[in-house]
């Protein structure tokens, strides 16, 4: 134990001494090289998962909320869903909710102008979604997403208001999977017919979101949708709720659970609402980054070891004259040892301050425009956490190896270069 203690201090003392005597130029470089290699195994999977989680923050923000009930299968609504907004509006961890009314629908385009019934008409079947205009905005900011015209107004009755995928100008990159309308703008006159009943609206503006059910769906007030579609009840058919910070999403959904609701209406979670392929999805790009990731890790460590290795080549002479005197093998390696540690924290350390200083914000505040999702940094302390540390372990090992070699050596033939 004494010689391990013996050791350790030579060692840190020899190790300490070759960092204060190196080139800063060499210094630095390696340690650029090593925080290159810390990025690239926390950003580039970091991105790719971000690519999924921008979508599915975008989906709670835009559509589910924390926690969304739906109609049960084989149901038209949800059963007492009056009952349901007491208990919702009653519960101080509730704190913003939305109810829509849902009915497959059919909209036309150009019936004014169809002179030749041999001519296809411009139909697309979309879903129509009746809203209360401000609870709705309030809640998803829905008029923030419209690109044409303006959002629905709650006083006027009439108007429509698009998702941009029901439209070929938005659509056709999509392909020709689904019928869509083509040429309809703001101000056009449409005609919309829920089971067997038609009315013309007026399109009031474009909606345009990266979340599906956004972009998919036809909006009129709840009022035109009541009287178009002729419900007899005030069911709704989707109810979207946000939760205060004193819940979780799970907890949120027991209080509903507990009620008794789920008799009425399937209640989920954001997260058990996203579809289970793109979780596969993101399961899939966090291996795909691990992998990338892998691939930097063996980049940083062939260079630590070069380095080490030339490093002691290049001292070999001295490293027999230290045997010589009596300065343990041991000693030599935890030296070396000493500086591969140091070359990974040093670089692990700046890639942090860069990672959580600079780039998550830079990412959170301007998410990149991917076409399906804006995508943010996914970056979990716990998970940054265990990269260094594999950081580490390799470039220890990068390092031990080249100084073991040479410390092999005979004493003999380290003097005298042979």
């Amino acid at each position: 134990m004494s010689n391990f203690k013996s050791s350790l201090k030579v060692g840190i003392f020899l190790g300490v001494r070759q960092l204060k005597r190196a080139s800063r130029w060499t210094t630095g470089l390696i340690v650029f090289i090593m925080t290159l290699t810390f990025l690239n195994l926390v950003v580039v999977s970091g991105i790719l998962i971000g690519l999924i989680v921008g979508g599915n923050n975008a989906n709670r923000e835009q559509y589910s909320g924390d926690v969304i009930m739906t109609t049960l299968s084989g149901k038209p609504d949800i059963v007492k869903t009056q009952d349901i907004l007491a208990t919702i509006e009653g519960n101080k961890d509730f704190t913003q909710h939305s109810e829509r009314y849902l009915s497959g629908a059919t909209i036309e385009a150009n019936y004014k102008t169809r002179t030749n019934f041999n001519t296809k008409a411009d139909t697309a079947g979309t879903q129509l979604a009746g809203i209360d205009v401000d609870r709705e905005n309030d809640f998803s900011n829905i008029s923030k997403y419209v690109i044409e015209g303006s959002y629905l107004n709650p006083n006027e009755s009439g108007y429509v208001v698009l998702g941009a995928n029901v439209l070929r100008r938005f659509s056709s990159s999509f392909g020709d999977g689904f019928d869509s309308l083509d040429g309809t703008y703001p101000g056009d006159t449409v005609k919309i017919t829920v089971n067997g009943k038609t009315q013309e609206f007026i399109v009031k503006g474009i909606v345009k979101s990266k979340v599906g059910e956004v972009s998919i769906r036809a909006f009129i007030t709840r009022g035109d949708f009541l009287r178009l579609v002729d419900r007899g009840s005030l069911n709704a058919n989707e109810i979207a709720i946000r939760r205060t910070a004193n819940l979780t999403d799970d907890q949120a959904k027991d209080i509903l659970v507990s009620s008794g609701f789920d008799q009425y209406a399937k209640i989920q979670t954001a997260t058990e609402a996203i579809p289970d392929f793109l979780n596969q999805i993101e399961l899939a790009f966090g291996v795909l980054g691990n992998m990338i990731g892998a691939i930097g890790i063996v980049v940083a460590s062939i260079t630590i070891f070069i380095v080490i290795f030339i490093n002691a080549v290049t001292r070999r002479k001295f490293i027999g004259i230290m045997k010589g005197i009596g300065v343990s093998s041991m000693a030599i390696q935890i030296s070396y040892l000493l500086q591969s540690l140091f070359y990974a924290v040093a670089g692990s350390l700046v890639g942090t301050i860069i990672l959580y200083g600079l780039l998550v914000p830079a990412f959170a505040k301007h998410p990149v425009n991917f076409p399906f999702s804006d995508g943010i940094l996914v970056a979990e302390p716990s998970g940054t956490a265990i990269r260094v540390g594999i950081l580490l372990v390799v470039t220890l090992i990068a390092g031990f190896i080249p100084a073991r070699m040479i410390v092999r050596k005979n004493t003999l033939d380290s003097i005298l270069g042979r």
